[in-house]
């Protein structure tokens, strides 16, 4: 059973950063690729950014130039670096992992970002 735990989630000012970690406990290249996802309150869960197990990157609109994925392997652990934080990036974010048509999720770190 795959496992996975987020962290690094909490309250920050807007223009502010938060560092978003995925600990997998396996090896991330057993994936086919990952992502992190967030739900706002009222609205539906929406991909902020995936990196495949080649290493493309792809990222929402709303987040490119602000967010960056990345990983190490040799610690197990997916990233998400937010950067200008705004309000509106308030949401539970959560880590998924794929492969062959399978998906596994974490269950979500809280991220509020004040005005």
């Amino acid at each position: 059973q795959v496992q996975l735990v987020e962290s690094g989630g909490g309250l920050v000012q807007a223009g502010g950063s938060l560092r978003l970690s995925c600990a997998t406990f396996v090896s991330i290249f057993s994936f086919n690729g990952m992502a992190w996802y967030r739900q706002a309150p009222g609205k539906q869960r929406e991909l902020v950014a995936v990196i495949t197990s080649g290493g493309s990157t792809n990222y929402a609109g709303s987040v490119k130039g602000r967010f960056t994925i990345s990983r190490d392997n040799a610690n197990y652990t997916m990233y998400l670096q937010m950067n200008s934080l705004q309000p509106e990036d308030t949401a539970v974010y959560y880590c998924n992992a794929f492969r062959f048509g399978m998906n596994f999720w974490g269950k979500g770190t809280l991220v509020t970002v004040s005005s």
